[in-house]
C-alpha cells in the first residue's frame, strides 16, 4: 500500500504533530478520512490521484490514527472543525504548500468544507463525499435520521460513549479486514483500541452538536460561501438520497460556484469499496470541468 508514499510527523501546533504520508508531485491535494478511519483508507485512491499528477497529502486528522491527541476541553472546541481545519493549513504550509485542493469523507469533509470557508485563500478545490454541512443534517434530524444514525447522539451526548466503546472496541466498530486490506484494517485496529483515540474521536461528535453547529450557523448568517469549484458525491448504497433528496441541493445554498456532482457505486466507506470510480470522479474534478470558469 502507498508504494512510493513518505510518512512523516508534522508539528502543525504547540502539541500537535499530525501522521501524514505524501507521495506524487503537482499541484497538493489533501485527502481527509472519516470516523472511524486513518488516512489509510485512501490506500487505494492516493496512488491514483499522485499517478495522475498531483502531489498527495493524506493526514490522520487531530486525534485520530497516530496524530496527537490533546486533552478535551469543556466547549469541544480541542476537536472542533475550525480547530482541525486550522491544521490542515497549517500542514500544507510546513509541506510548502501555499494552496491546495481538499477532499474529505464523512467526518473529514466537515473539516473539509469549513477549510475552504475559514481559508478561501489556499483552497483551489473542494470535494465533499457522503455528507451536508453539519447544521443542515441536525436542522432535519427527525425520526428518519435518528434511528439509523443514533450513533450521533450517543456519541456527542451520552458521558458513558467512551466507557462502552472501551469495553470491546472491535465489538463496537465491527471492522471487516476482508473489504478494508490488511494494512488498514492493522491500523485501524490499533487506533480503535487506544482510550485517548476514542476519547477523541468522541470528542469529535461533542464538537459537532455544539461548536461546529454554531459555526455553521454564523457563517450561513454573515453570508459567507465556499468559494472554490466544489464536488458533492455520494454513495449509491448508502442513504444520503433517502434522508436529503438530492444532497447536491443543500450544497447550493452553500457555494457561490456551480455544484458538479457524481454518485459512486458503493456502501459508504467508497474509498475502499470503489476506488478505481472515485479516483476516475476526483481526477475529473481537480482536472477541471470542460466549459466551466
Amino acid at each position: 500500500m502507498f508504494a512510493d508514499f513518505e510518512v512523516r510527523d508534522v508539528t502543525v501546533a504547540p502539541g500537535i504533530d499530525l501522521r501524514v504520508r505524501v507521495g506524487g508531485a503537482g499541484p497538493a491535494v489533501i485527502l481527509l478520512h472519516g470516523h472511524p478511519r486513518t488516512h489509510m483508507t485512501w490506500h487505494a485512491v492516493a496512488p491514483r490521484l499522485a499517478a495522475g499528477g498531483y502531489l498527495v497529502i493524506c493526514p490522520d486528522l487531530r486525534g485520530y490514527g497516530h496524530s496527537s491527541k490533546p486533552d478535551p476541553d469543556p466547549d469541544h472546541s480541542t476537536y472542533c472543525d475550525r480547530a482541525m481545519a486550522g491544521d490542515i493549513v497549517e500542514l500544507a504550509s510546513r509541506l510548502g504548500q501555499q494552496t491546495f485542493a481538499v477532499i474529505g469523507h464523512d467526518r473529514g469533509s466537515y473539516v473539509a468544507y469549513r477549510t475552504a470557508l475559514d481559508s478561501p485563500e489556499h483552497v483551489t478545490s473542494l470535494a465533499v463525499l457522503d455528507s451536508v454541512p453539519i447544521v443542515e443534517a441536525l436542522e432535519r434530524a427527525g425520526a428518519e435520521f435518528a434511528e439509523p444514525w443514533w450513533h450521533w447522539f450517543f456519541l456527542g451526548a451520552s458521558p458513558h460513549a467512551e466507557r462502552v466503546i472501551n469495553a470491546d472496541p472491535l465489538a463496537w466498530y465491527r471492522l471487516d479486514a476482508a473489504s478494508m486490506g490488511a494494512d488498514n484494517y492493522a491500523d485501524m485496529v490499533e487506533a480503535v483500541q487506544q482510550p485517548r483515540t476514542v476519547r477523541a474521536m468522541v470528542e469529535d461528535y461533542r464538537a459537532g452538536l455544539h461548536v461546529d453547529r454554531r459555526h455553521d450557523e454564523e457563517a450561513r448568517a454573515a453570508g459567507r460561501l465556499i468559494e472554490c469549484p466544489t464536488l458533492v458525491a455520494w454513495s449509491r448504497h448508502d442513504d444520503m438520497v433517502d434522508l436529503y433528496g438530492d444532497p447536491a441541493e443543500v450544497w447550493k445554498a452553500w457555494c457561490r460556484r456551480r455544484v458538479h456532482t457524481a454518485v459512486i457505486d458503493s456502501g459508504h466507506h467508497m474509498a475502499e469499496e470503489a476506488p478505481e470510480q472515485l479516483s476516475d470522479v476526483l481526477l475529473t474534478h481537480l482536472n477541471g470541468y470542460p466549459g466551466s470558469a
